[in-house]
């Protein structure tokens, strides 16, 4: 079966009063919430099972998805009681991954017109354990990969900070993380299960796993990080 997880546990502290009496996943553009929207794409492109992480008014979540009919089957991973981040969520929802030979992840606040449904068979057919949808586009955090698009290191251009896989310092290309990712469900199965970027785990598993860049070909990527970016998308859906 298809599968994906919708990242949707996050505080939405950067959108301010707009996430203090519900979560950024309830968020509406143009009439329609972030959560809406990033369900209906993801059916679109073929995903029968979607997991969806809570935290931030996990319940207002819950609510929305028994209050409305989706053709796909609908599974919260629940983590009201610890925020688990981007990695720890996906290693606590590890056991919904059943019955399917990929997991593609979907960050609640991106909106993109990115063909999941190519890139997602592609994967499968790929053998690869892991890949990272990237772009060429500025951001102050960057993954860096190698000549085979081996993911080899992160670095943070604002603080000069680096972390790298097996203390490498080979020559990198620069790519800008998409906030979608498509993994084999049993890569971080093996993981203790706490709060842990999902970064930062890809960093350890590039060791011995094949964590690879796609860059992605798109008209439309945005990112609702602030509150000053609703009005520019609302021109563009």
């Amino acid at each position: 079966m298809n599968t994906a997880m919708i990242l949707a546990a996050g505080l939405g502290t950067r959108l301010k009063e707009l996430t203090h009496d519900k979560p950024k996943a309830l968020v509406e553009i143009n009439g329609k919430t972030l959560l809406q929207r990033t369900i209906e794409t993801l059916i679109a492109n073929g995903f029968e099972r979607i997991i969806i992480n809570v935290h931030h008014f996990g319940n207002q979540i819950i609510e929305f998805v028994k209050t409305h009919q989706f053709d796909a089957e609908i599974l919260i991973s629940d983590e009201q009681q610890q925020l688990m981040d981007t990695g720890g969520g996906i290693i606590q929802a590890s056991p919904l991954f059943a019955d399917t030979e990929a997991v593609l992840i979907h960050n609640v606040d991106i909106i993109s017109d990115v063909n999941l449904k190519s890139h997602y068979q592609h994967f499968i057919q790929s053998g690869d354990d892991a890949w990272l949808l990237t772009q060429d586009r500025e951001t102050a955090r960057k993954l860096l990969f190698n000549n085979e698009n081996q993911l080899i290191g992160w670095k943070n251009k604002n603080t000069g900070q680096f972390k790298w896989v097996n203390n490498t310092t080979e020559n990198y290309t620069e790519r800008a993380f998409s906030g979608m990712h498509i993994f084999k469900p049993t890569l971080f199965a093996d993981f203790e299960k706490k709060p842990v970027s999902v970064i930062d785990l890809y960093l350890n598993l590039a060791q011995r796993k094949q964590i690879i860049s796609k860059e992605i070909q798109t008209n439309l990527w945005f990112d609702l990080g602030k509150i000053e970016q609703l009005e520019e998308i609302k021109n563009k859906i």
